[in-house]
């Protein structure tokens, strides 16, 4: 579902569409609410026409019988975990397992250039725990029932190339510059300090952006702002579908 969809006319001061100046869009979708769900941000930057994608994303594992039944009917293929893994229209890979369940994002699987050096990092620096743990691969999450992290021993360096992302975590306001402090005695790289956003009509944000080992992007966002922020917007999908019907991205694409 359509959990909320914002226009902007230029750049995010914490390049969330990228290292891009023009007008853009972000559109959440998902299971349910941000609250209690892991959702996806699908961001949208009206000038460019196609992005390359890298190997720094490796899929998002969603279960449940209902979608997997679905999935099982289309061009699929089976991935080592058993799951059925399809691509969506931008090649990104999801793997689709069974569980007696609605349709619920388990993890998000990123792959690594060392493994060790990045399971120390996201658990001493920024406090995950390790859910499992494996010759080539380590689960780890913040809390019991939240969406896992998986991060996984890449045979080739990782090349994020222009189609890369960000993952992001709600976080308690008043411990961000705390985190950001600690990050900085570790020798981590940050992206964006410590720093305020404002969403045009609705509550505005602290974020700090950060980057592991390998460069992928990750976001802290005050937990106070951000559960304002993240409220479902009805009118959400009937934004989406104005602005879509607007864009002529079909006469290039």
């Amino acid at each position: 579902m359509v959990l909320r969809h914002e226009e902007f006319d230029k750049g995010c001061e914490a390049s969330c569409n990228g290292p891009y100046d023009e007008r853009w869009s972000k559109t959440m979708i998902g299971y349910g609410s941000e609250d209690e769900h892991f959702v996806l941000e699908l961001t949208y930057n009206y000038p460019i026409h196609s992005y390359d994608l890298g190997n720094d994303f490796r899929a998002i594992v969603i279960d449940s019988d209902s979608l997997f039944d679905k999935i099982s009917q289309i061009d699929h293929r089976k991935s080592g975990c058993g799951r059925l893994a399809v691509k969506s229209p931008d090649g990104h890979e999801f793997k689709i397992g069974k569980a007696e369940q609605e349709p619920k994002v388990m993890r998000v699987q990123l792959n690594v250039g060392d493994l060790e050096k990045s399971r120390k990092y996201w658990t001493e620096c920024l406090g995950m725990g390790v859910v499992e743990e494996k010759k080539t691969r380590v689960r780890m999450s913040f809390g019991e029932g939240q969406c896992e992290l998986e991060i996984v021993q890449s045979a080739e360096k990782i090349d994020r190339k222009t189609g890369f992302g960000r993952i992001a975590f709600s976080y308690p306001g008043d411990k961000l510059q705390s985190l950001q402090d600690k990050v900085k005695s570790s020798s981590g790289k940050i992206i964006n300090e410590l720093l305020t956003l404002n969403t045009p009509g609705k509550a505005d944000v602290q974020v700090v952006i950060l980057a592991d080992p390998d460069d992928h992007e990750i976001c802290f966002v005050g937990d106070e702002g951000f559960r304002e922020l993240s409220k479902v917007d009805p009118s959400a999908e009937k934004e989406l579908m104005e602005q879509i019907k607007k864009d002529d991205s079909e006469k290039w694409y």
